[in-house]
């Protein structure tokens, strides 16, 4: 079975090949390239939901695959997500996709129309979690950072089992939905969710962690089958 991983910038691209040891091997496909390591395809597909979707959706449209992962570093909801923690989402939840109301955010879901979540496979979520030693729970997809405690504490009470925010995963997994495919999101914390203190960041903390959990996750991804790939539509 291949695996398409998605990340949104090369550096987290090339942390999960390194998993792999050897130099992989780069085709291209339209407007991106390729880095394949093992059973990975692994493509920088860019910043944001949209543009992880497209690069998703033209990496599905050239190939075939029977997962597809969102991958890279995020920020974490403290206390739980520690820097230079894993996550594994059991939800991937699009959290500024909606209305601001005079009584709050509406998700796009109370709108009546389109859909706010994924689920991914959660026997996969499970063995993802136990190979790797992250904690599993909600990734938020946001399309503006978080910055300030007000907008901390706002997605924490909307979303209160939270573990990690970023900004890919619900556009890697609308494409991997429309493809029939699976899909998984794994993040390595590199920064507490909240107000933005630059130096207190861990990026290369975080790549590293990222490349020991797929170095984990190899015999999880290689021995992983799709008997309960129908809950990821849920």
């Amino acid at each position: 079975m291949r695996v398409l991983v998605v990340t949104a910038v090369p550096v987290e691209r090339d942390a999960v090949t390194r998993a792999y040891g050897d130099e992989p091997a780069v085709h291209r496909i339209r407007g991106a390239e390729i880095h394949r390591a093992g059973p990975l395809d692994v493509l920088a597909g860019g910043a944001g939901p949209a543009a992880a979707a497209a690069s998703t959706a033209f990496a599905l449209a050239a190939d075939r695959y029977g997962l597809v992962i969102s991958a890279g570093i995020g920020g974490g909801f403290a206390p739980g997500a520690p820097l230079g923690s894993l996550v594994v989402a059991d939800a991937i939840v699009a959290a500024d996709l909606g209305a601001d109301t005079p009584d709050g955010f509406l998700p796009v879901t109370a709108l009546g129309f389109g859909r706010d979540r994924f689920v991914p496979p959660p026997a996969l979520v499970r063995e993802a979690t136990a190979a790797t030693g992250a904690r599993s729970g909600g990734i938020l997809t946001v399309s503006t950072v978080t910055g300030t405690a007000d907008r901390t504490a706002a997605l924490l009470a909307a979303h209160p089992d939270a573990v990690a925010e970023a900004m890919e995963g619900f556009g890697v997994a609308e494409a991997a939905n429309l493809a029939g495919a699976p899909v998984l999101e794994i993040r390595a914390v590199s920064n507490t969710v909240g107000p933005r203190d630059r130096d207190a960041w861990r990026i290369g903390d975080a790549l590293t962690a990222l490349t020991e959990a797929f170095g984990k996750l190899i015999p999880v991804l290689e021995g992983w089958t799709r008997h309960d790939r129908d809950d990821s539509a849920d």
